[in-house]
């Protein structure tokens, strides 16, 4: 039995809004064999508001004919390229993160990810850490369009004398897409303060808009059918909408664990529901993360509830 999450959205994001669409969200089918999942990174990116005294972040929407999560606002990211992992690039990156050892398997190590993580945020949202916060927005702008004409990001970091400062992504988390999903990935969640001097841009390729906010703000416009997001972007704003600034935000990360978040699709014939570890219907009883053990569809979307 297939299930597809869908929603409408709104008015361009310029104007605080998204542009009137009808998502491609997930697609569920129990009966369909589970795909392996592949290795992918995602970018949290947060600056502290005066405005707002908190904590906003960075998000994009998916072009609506992305072949995954098509129109859905999410966080700048993607799959892992075999070049991410070329040894050429140790002299061009500082070293990742201590905890990012805990997203590594034979396949992916740390240091690749790191880098996976950084390629899409520049190609998706024109940002790129690099030491001494050498780029501004412009420069940033500049080196997405000289990779999008074919250029190496490697060769042209080096180039230019820059050095990728993959140390500034915290690890935050790690999601697989369930195995009734058809297209499946295992992705890692880091977080990153806004480099000085950039701003964030959309790549107006496979993402269409972009906009910082609270994200408290954003989880309004999603329960409000303003917008459409999947569970883990809808259960990181949820753990986000406490914490005041990104030192906070940072520790926040430092405190989750790194083990794989894999939920299980079930479909109730009242409501389906994708349950996390530690929910009685999940196979694995330790869980993985703050918050609701499960996420039901209501009216559309997955919403987090505890198991009754």
């Amino acid at each position: 039995m297939p299930l597809v999450n869908g929603g409408e959205g709104g008015d361009d994001l310029t104007r605080g809004r998204c542009a009137t669409q009808k998502p491609r969200m997930l697609d569920f089918d129990p009966a369909r064999p589970a795909a392996t999942p592949r290795d992918a990174s995602t970018v949290l990116v947060l600056r502290s508001s005066d405005t707002t005294g908190s904590v906003e972040i960075f998000c994009v929407q998916r072009h609506p004919r992305s072949g995954f999560l098509g129109g859905a606002v999410v966080f700048p990211g993607g799959k892992l390229d075999a070049a991410d992992g070329d040894p050429a690039w140790l002299p061009s990156v500082t070293s990742p993160a201590p905890r990012s050892e805990s997203f590594e398997t034979p396949q992916a190590r740390a240091h690749a990810l790191a880098i996976a993580a950084c390629r899409e945020l520049l190609e998706e949202a024109a940002i790129l850490p690099v030491v001494g916060d050498a780029i501004d927005d412009e420069a940033a702008l500049s080196l997405r369009a000289k990779v999008r004409a074919g250029s190496s990001l490697r060769e042209e970091l080096a180039r230019q004398g820059l050095v990728l400062d993959i140390g500034r992504l915290v690890p935050f988390g790690r999601w697989v897409t369930p195995e009734a999903e058809s297209r499946r990935f295992d992705a890692r969640f880091y977080m990153l303060p806004l480099p000085a001097g950039q701003r964030g841009h959309h790549d107006a390729h496979e993402t269409t808009t972009s906009f910082w906010a609270t994200p408290a703000s954003v989880l309004e416009r999603w329960m409000a059918g303003e917008i459409s997001m999947a569970p883990p972007t809808t259960r990181a704003l949820e753990l986000l909408s406490s914490v005041r600034s990104v030192e906070e935000a940072l520790a926040l990360a430092g405190a989750q664990s790194l083990l794989p978040i894999c939920p299980l699709f079930v479909a109730d014939e009242t409501a389906p529901f994708l349950a996390l570890p530690g929910d009685p219907a999940h196979p694995i009883a330790e869980r993985r993360i703050d918050g609701a053990t499960r996420f039901v569809m209501r009216d559309g979307r997955f919403v987090s509830e505890t198991s009754s």
